[in-house]
């Protein structure tokens, strides 16, 4: 079978099935068990693949079920490398996962498949707003805050939770938000961008549908788009896996090949990320006590005391973004280009340190917000630069 493992296998630990929740694909054709001899998986980028030479073994389209099919045939169905980062992020996630071709396709296919009546969503994103919109336009869905009364929900409508969200890094409950949609038959989608696996495991706290943008922390090198989706049931991920092949919103096999490489040292960039945010951040706050040009500072940590499920929701340490309200617009505006090991760009997850004026790119935004997303650098070089760009500014 080429698609992607539906039998995650939580006795491993994250770290082992990032390098090995794929080893089943090591073969040129799987019914005969012939293994490949590559450590690391060859890039396949043939979009078509030839059909057996035995005729006793052709059969009409009618008859095959493509998305269990041993073998490819076509790449807008299964293709290689696609269904190896697959079966990696199936295992570490912990649902059946499907990859698309950005994280907002993701969304839109949720959307699209689920077709719910009404959703309540929250803070986040404001391009999930725009397929929201999108949505609303197309079919009518109606939009509602995140805090509606449960009775506004019916059976198949969604509450659709971004933790941590977008551009603060501060987290919500997911254990309250299931327990709300399922009291109504709703269904909890959790975007889970900001914080993936080995941080946050949105299914052991009740979500039925989890999305990653793999652009950001799957993808870690700043090199590739790609998006994710994880579902709880399989007659869930079959009809998704058709909407897609329908519709055509696959990840390239350019994209696959970089999300297997990537995936395979996500534990190690998330946990050393995780890490370094929360001492920069940290050092931030006794400055921010005393500063003449921070009004507020935000990120998950910075909630722990008014939060008492944090801990259980992220045990293994916070997501690596995080945000500052300055004291004005031009003080946001100017800070970035003071900065030299911070790269002033939009997006997050890669191994360097972004930071960005938000209003560049989210025309929501306060326009005193600046968003950091923190690297794999050394933090104290890290906390000097920010040192020195404040310095400048006093």
């Amino acid at each position: 079978m080429t698609t992607s493992s539906s039998s995650p296998t939580p006795s491993r630990s994250v770290s082992t099935q990032l390098i090995h929740a794929d080893d089943a694909l090591n073969t040129i054709r799987p019914s005969l068990r012939e293994e490949t001899q590559d450590v690391a998986p060859p890039m396949h980028v043939s979009t078509t693949f030839r059909y057996a030479r035995d005729p006793n073994k052709l059969q009409e389209a009618r008859d095959l079920d493509l998305s269990s099919l041993e073998g490819h045939l076509y790449s807008r169905e299964t293709a290689p490398n696609t269904t190896r980062a697959e079966a990696i992020l199936s295992e570490v996630i912990g649902g059946r996962a499907l990859t698309y071709s950005s994280g907002l396709a993701a969304l839109f296919a949720a959307y699209t498949y689920f077709n719910p009546k009404r959703v309540s969503n929250g803070a986040g994103y404001h391009g999930a707003f725009e397929v929201l919109n999108i949505h609303t336009r197309l079919s009518g869905l109606k939009q509602l805050p995140l805090d509606c009364p449960a009775e506004d929900l019916g059976p198949g409508d969604i509450i659709h939770i971004e933790t941590p969200h977008n551009p603060t890094g501060e987290v919500v409950d997911i254990t309250h938000y299931a327990e709300k949609a399922h009291s109504r038959g709703a269904f909890l989608l959790v975007d889970a961008t900001f914080a993936p696996p080995p941080l946050q495991d949105p299914f052991a706290l009740g979500a039925d549908i989890v999305m990653h943008s793999g652009t950001k922390y799957f993808g870690g090198h700043s090199d590739l788009l790609a998006g994710v989706l994880a579902v709880r049931k399989h007659e869930w991920w079959t009809g998704l896996w058709t909407d897609r092949m329908n519709m055509g919103n696959v990840m390239g096999n350019l994209e696959g090949w970089l999300t297997v490489r990537s995936l395979r040292t996500l534990e190690l960039r998330v946990t050393r990320q995780s890490q370094n945010a929360q001492q920069i951040v940290s050092w931030l706050a006794k400055q921010t006590a005393n500063s003449d040009l921070i009004t507020r500072l935000f990120h998950s940590s910075q909630q722990a005391n008014t939060a008492p499920w944090l801990e259980k929701q992220m045990p293994r340490g916070h997501g690596a973004v995080f945000a500052i309200i300055f004291k004005s617009p031009e003080i946001a505006k100017t800070f970035p280009s003071l900065l030299h090991l911070f790269h002033h760009a939009t997006s997050l997850g890669g191994v360097e340190s972004l930071v960005e004026w938000r209003a560049m790119s989210d025309p929501t935004v306060d326009r005193s917000l600046v968003r950091f997303s923190i690297g794999i650098e050394n933090p104290e070089d890290l906390i000097a630069d920010l040192q020195q760009a404040f310095e400048k500014l006093t």
